[in-house]
């Protein structure tokens, strides 16, 4: 179904070979003063090279604290698969975006009942009505302990949000992005 795709990870993901050398570059432009590593502060001014935004310190770090204690720094080969992963995020959060705005036809931010029908309408045109209510309830109240028509559960077939956990955080009876993402997270770390 739609949900069970788009709510799986991405493969991972692999870098063009211009991609991988401009990192690389990013990285020995970084490490002025070829120590071979990148220094905390090194690592923050190749995050705003390559992404556009400087690193907190919390991510900073995270990261620092994921480095072999016997560097004083990140290595290259650990700077490129540092930002591999970053990349590999910034895409399936992208992603979800996508998907979101698919059934956000209004651009509203938030997501309706009508939403759900309008969008499931193309993607599953023979779907009924009371099956697309059960998903949209299903996603924003996440009430796992019973069956949708077919025998399967709400979120078994859509991978969403934990059973008994309501979706819907802010209880303002939409799904927002930020509900949709946490929906389309859950369980895929």
């Amino acid at each position: 179904m739609f949900f069970s795709q788009a709510g799986a990870r991405p493969r991972m993901w692999e870098a063009s070979p211009s991609e991988h050398k401009k990192w690389v570059e990013v990285f020995k432009a970084c490490d002025e003063e070829n120590k071979g590593y990148l220094s905390r502060e090194d690592f923050k001014v190749a995050v705003v090279m390559l992404f556009g935004y400087k690193p907190s310190k919390i991510e900073a770090d995270a990261v620092m604290s994921s480095v072999d204690p016997n560097t004083s720094g990140i290595l290259l080969k650990e700077f490129l698969d540092i930002v591999r992963k970053k990349k590999e995020a910034q895409l399936y959060r992208n992603e979800i975006r996508h998907i979101f705005t698919a059934f956000d036809r209004h651009y509203r931010g938030y997501l309706t009942l009508e939403d759900f029908k309008k969008a499931f309408k193309q993607v599953a045109p023979k779907l009924s009505e009371r099956i697309i209510l059960e998903v949209f309830r299903a996603l924003k109240t996440r009430n796992c302990s019973r069956k949708i028509a077919g025998g399967a559960y709400p979120g078994g077939c859509l991978r969403l949000a934990a059973p008994g956990r309501e979706v819907d955080q802010d209880s303002d009876g939409h799904v927002s992005f930020k509900d949709f993402e946490y929906a389309m997270n859950y369980g895929q770390k």
